[in-house]
């Protein structure tokens, strides 16, 4: 049994918090390893299940730990996953995909629409994207309500962008918003992580060269895990255009 100093029962679960983020630092909660469960650190500590709680979601709040519906709570690996902005690239090794519903709903998100999707009822594919068996990408795609089951069923192993490869339909242009906002609903279950935890969220329109299929969707991450790259060609101006806007701004002297 673990003897903690004696405090009030405001301050007992940040002594519990400090002690358990200790043995995170210290390495004896090594990285993706999992911590004791609820019950075993409430006998070690012997305090109430709801302290142990606070404990834990404090340092879920901070980032230390992670929860995993139906696994456990395990420590976080610090390392952040750098990917490019197009959510239509295949998935890196190591990654996997896990569906969580196929659904029939509208678009109601204010910035989603911003990028004119169709008012009306659509297809929506919500997925976990997992690397070591942890999350760390949310996506949930919508588009066309009448495409064959065929494609739908594909949905639930590949990425949406893949599955319409494989039938021939290819993407034409890509159109992205990126921004924060803190976390709220399905994806607070998904990573394990309090209500307003900071997001990164990256909402995209892809047309493809079928006129009647166009995908709408929303990546989310929390802003630790994911970072994003992109690179913008630049049109390079003739050297005669440089020599003739120096001889230009010379002259204006």
């Amino acid at each position: 049994m673990n003897e903690l100093p004696l405090k009030t029962s405001s301050s007992l679960h940040e002594s519990i918090r400090e002690e358990l983020a200790r043995r995170i630092k210290s390495g004896i909660y090594p990285p993706g390893s999992p911590i004791p469960s609820t019950s075993m650190l409430t006998q070690e500590f012997s305090v109430s299940p709801i302290t142990i709680k606070r404990a834990l979601r404090d340092l879920q709040a901070a980032g230390a730990l992670v929860s995993v519906a139906g696994k456990g709570t395990y420590v976080k690996k610090q390392t952040r996953i750098l990917r490019k902005l197009d959510v239509a690239t295949p998935l890196m090794d190591g990654t996997t995909l896990q569906l969580i519903s196929i659904t029939r709903e509208k678009i109601t998100d204010p910035v989603m629409l911003t990028l004119d999707p169709p008012r009306g009822t659509m297809l929506c594919v919500r997925k976990t994207i997992l690397a070591d068996g942890a999350p760390f990408m949310y996506d949930a795609t919508y588009l066309s309500a009448d495409l064959d089951d065929e494609i739908v069923e594909e949905f639930g192993e590949r990425l949406v962008s893949v599955a319409l490869k494989r039938h021939g339909i290819g993407l034409m242009n890509s159109d992205l918003i990126i921004d924060a906002a803190p976390a709220t609903g399905k994806v607070e279950e998904v990573f394990g992580i309090p209500t307003g935890y900071p997001m990164l969220r990256r909402f995209y329109k892809f047309t493809t060269t079928d006129p009647n299929i166009t995908l709408f969707g929303v990546v989310l991450a929390p802003f630790d895990l994911l970072a994003c790259s992109v690179s913008i060609p630049l049109k390079s101006i003739p050297s005669k255009d440089v020599t003739s806007n120096t001889k230009r701004r010379r002259a204006s002297k």
